[in-house]
């Protein structure tokens, strides 16, 4: 019974050190928080914040962790082989999971985000996509890693504008829009005459 009131605490602990954070990173770069105010906002001394934490630049590493990781979880989900590109579902999964953290997903990938943490993701589906693309299209893995390039900053600027817009769009609606430039370009939305 110990065990579990003292597990409860620290998951209330770490949530409400990591809400202080997250309010402060909407306000000002991370180089200008202290623990000091992460700690006052969250009302919690700091040397607990010290018993999880080594400063805020590890608090943002494990936010930015578990968020890759619960990317992974939702692609985990999907079998993707060399031959597979992504299917719209693992998209719709990603853009479910970014929705529903929007707040620091909005923050990590914005204008004053983490650089490293924008990279993460960026490579999260890159040896699938173009291994897939170098077989089922044919294309020589040099000109594979440019599309992807193009795609996945053109992906991450399509998250970036669907987060500023509120997320107004359906998490469907994004990872079919996002297949459909990948595959087709500008040609997949001209108008049949």
């Amino acid at each position: 019974m110990s065990n579990i009131r003292n597990d409860r605490r620290i998951k209330y602990t770490k949530m409400v050190l990591k809400e202080s954070f997250i309010n402060l990173l909407k306000e000002k770069p991370l180089s200008k928080i202290t623990i000091k105010e992460i700690c006052e906002n969250a009302d919690i001394n700091r040397a607990t914040f010290y018993a999880h934490y080594r400063d805020q630049y590890d608090l943002l590493h494990q936010i930015e962790q578990e968020l890759i990781d619960g990317i992974n979880q939702y692609l985990g989900d999907y079998a993707f082989s060399d031959t597979v590109d992504i299917s719209v579902e693992a998209l719709e999964q990603i853009f479910t999971y970014i929705k529903q953290n929007a707040k620091i997903c909005t923050i990590l990938l914005g204008d004053s985000g983490d650089d490293h943490f924008r990279q993460q993701v960026m490579r999260i589906v890159r040896d699938q996509c173009v291994a897939a693309w170098t077989i089922n299209k044919a294309l020589a893995p040099e000109d594979a890693e440019y599309i992807y390039a193009f795609a996945i900053e053109g992906s991450v600027g399509l998250i970036q504008k669907w987060l500023a817009d509120g997320g107004t769009k359906s998490a469907r609606a994004m990872a079919e829009l996002i297949l459909q430039i990948t595959n087709y370009g500008l040609s997949g939305f001209e108008k049949e005459m």
